[in-house]
Parts: structure tokens; sequence; C-alpha cells
């Protein structure tokens, strides 16, 4: 088959859970003999033609700035895709998929497809408008698609209580990976498992801040404990520069705190591999990678007590409260005082990645989506109930 995957915003992946989705999937995707023409934004891919066999990848115009990038790419590259004769259109994003209405009824043949990933209006770089049309995305990738992926039970829930919609669950994956050298941590100037570690674009909801508050109690609490580690946060500006700039004034002051700036390949994987703990205390989620990368790393994981975080890490001993910084910090002093119990966690969620988590098995779920469309929906009506 001939699938169009638009949403994403390039190949290779450079930063972004999308991208890394959208990239392994893709990957996975050739070696059953799918084409894949994969769009992407200039700004962030090379302008390359092919990224591996199988793979196609077309730049399209747009603008970029934080509220035009996205959906003027997802029109170029929906217009574009009009024409290239595809027989699968697939949607990354409630915001892109607020176009899916236009191959439904200019490519009647053509199978449509959405991946919800997360609820993004709740994110807090969105202004009013933006939260409007981000809500409208949603009810589109319930409605417009032949099928809507959800990649977490948590965003299905929300499907069916919101918009009354049954869509299908799929994960994220990972794709494990050998041990990776430990060389290229000398760049930062730390040590195996003397880190705690923090991988994440760096908006707001994403909690940094509160990271690094906790961090710092907790070496004023525990200093004999908390100097033996450092804190590497590895990310950077998502249009988000004054927030970037805040979580640097932060941490001034205080070596223990590194930021690394965006991080990809053998250098990130050697981050997985190597750290003590990963600590997500994101506000809200779709189904963390970051998360997922470190359980295949066979890392403990300490996260927010979101509900997308329970589905994934189980033990209540690594959630903290949500937003709270005494709660988190805490928790960072009780498990860093327990060695052996990061490392039975750390093989519990190594496990999990193996048994719930891989892509090749993850791929299928999705491939059988692309060929068995007629279980999905009727276009005509939900025009009507849309309001388009």
């Amino acid at each position: 088959m001939r699938i169009v995957m638009i949403g994403q915003k390039g190949f290779p992946t450079l930063y972004g859970g999308i991208e890394r989705h959208v990239e392994e999937l893709s990957k996975n995707l050739t070696q059953s003999g799918h084409e894949i023409l994969l769009y992407a934004r200039s700004w962030y891919t090379p302008k390359i033609s092919e990224a591996v066999p199988g793979i196609k990848i077309i730049v399209t115009p747009t603008i970029h700035t934080k509220h035009l990038d996205a959906i003027v790419h997802t029109f170029t590259s929906t217009i574009h895709a009009l024409f290239q004769k595809p027989d699968v259109i697939h949607y990354h994003g409630v915001g892109p998929s607020l176009l899916s209405w236009i191959p439904r009824i200019f490519l009647p043949r053509t199978i449509v497809v959405a991946t919800f990933h997360c609820i993004d209006r709740y994110h807090q770089k969105w202004g009013p408008m933006a939260r409007w049309f981000l809500k409208l995305g949603e009810k589109s990738a319930c409605y417009f698609p032949h099928q809507t992926i959800s990649v977490s039970k948590t965003i299905q829930n929300y499907c069916l209580n919101e918009y009354h919609e049954m869509t299908v669950f799929v994960p994220n994956g990972v794709t494990l990976q050998p041990a990776p050298s430990t060389a290229s941590l000398a760049a930062w100037n730390v040590e195996p498992n003397k880190y705690v570690l923090m991988v994440t674009r760096l908006v707001k909801h994403k909690g940094a801040h509160y990271l690094i508050k906790a961090w710092g109690a907790a070496r004023r609490l525990s200093p004999l404990l908390m100097h033996q580690y450092k804190l590497v946060i590895v990310g950077g500006s998502a249009f988000t520069d004054d927030y970037v700039a805040e979580l640097r004034n932060m941490a001034k002051g205080d070596a223990s705190i590194i930021f690394t700036g965006w991080q990809s390949g053998a250098k990130l994987d050697a981050l997985y591999a190597n750290t003590r703990l990963l600590v997500h205390p994101s506000e809200n989620e779709g189904l963390p990678l970051t998360i997922l990368q470190a359980m295949a790393a066979g890392r403990a994981v300490l996260a927010s007590d979101i509900p997308e975080h329970q589905e994934v890490i189980s033990d209540s001993r690594f959630w903290f409260h949500n937003t709270n910084v005494e709660s988190l910090t805490h928790k960072l002093i009780t498990l860093l005082e327990q060695p052996a119990l990061l490392d039975k966690a750390g093989e519990a969620n190594r496990q999990t990645a193996l048994k719930d988590y891989q892509w090749c098995d993850i791929t299928k779920k999705v491939a059988a989506l692309y060929t068995a469309p007629l279980a999905g929906r009727t276009l005509a009506p939900k025009l009507k109930t849309a309001g388009v």
C-alpha cells in the first residue's frame, strides 16, 4: 500500500513524541513492503528525497510560527497528497485531524486514519482561540476518519465520554536497543547511575519547573544522599524561549543541574540506559514515549499520578501527586535511598516494554486498521453532527 503520514514535523526525528512515533511506525511498515510518503517541514528536516528504503520525504510549505506552523503545513501536505494516489492517509494529532474531511470528500476510495496522541488543548501554551480550534480538531479526529486510534485507554475513554465515539486503543511503542557506549556521558561530566534524567520539550505543562524546585528542596533536606547525583534535563524550546530562560534562571548557581539541549541517537540512548531514575512530572499526556524508552532500557521511572502515567507505571511507589513539589521531593529522596528497589523496578519495566510495547507488534495492529476500514465511519451523518 501507499501510505501517507501527515502531522509530524519531519524525519529523521530530532525531537518530539509524534515524530518518534511516526518514524518507528513508518520504518516497521516498510518492512512489510508498504511505501510511505512522509510530509516534512523545511525548518525541521534536511532537504532529502529519501531517508530509508521505502520512505519518501516530501517537504511542503508552511508558516513557521507558533499558531500557523502545524495547520498550514497540514493543509499544503493534504493538498499535495490528493494527487499522489494514496491508499491510506494517516493524520497524527488532533490539530492536523481538523483537515481530515478533505480526503474523505475528494478521495472517497482512500482510507483515512487519525491518531489521537494527546488532549493538546489542556496545554498551558495555548490561548482561548487556539484551544477552541484544538477542541474542534478533537471532534474532527473522532468523526471524519474511517478509523481513529487512541494511544492510551484514558484518551479512548475521553473520546467515548466527550464525543460518544469508540476509538481503537493502540499504544505508542519502543524499539529495544543494544546496550550503548557510556563514552558520550563524559560530555556532561556525569557517571552511570549517578544522575536523574528528564527528557522532554521544555514547555510548561511538562513540569520541569516542579522538578527543579523539588531537586533543590531534596538537596537541602538530604544533602549527603542528593550530592551523589546530578539532574540532567534533555530538551529545548518549542516556541517557549521565555519558559526555558525561566528554568535556567531557577537552576542558576546549582552546578548539579545540567541542561543538554536536544539530543538524539546514540547520545540519547546512552542517557536513558545509564540513568539511576527517569522523572516525568508532566501535568497531562497521551502516552509518553520518554517513559517507554526508559522502561525499555531497564530504568526505574518516577511520574506524576495522572491516569495516562498510571496506565504504564502500575506501582504506586513510583507516583507523586501531580504538580505537588513536596510530594515529588519526598519521592526523589525515598527512591534514591533504595537502589535495590530501583534495580528491581527497572527490570520489571523492561519486561513490560518487551511484552506490551514493541513496535513490531504495534505496527501489525495499525496495519490491520488500514486494511479493514469498512467497519469504520460513514462520512455524511458526521458532517452534519460536526457542523461542517
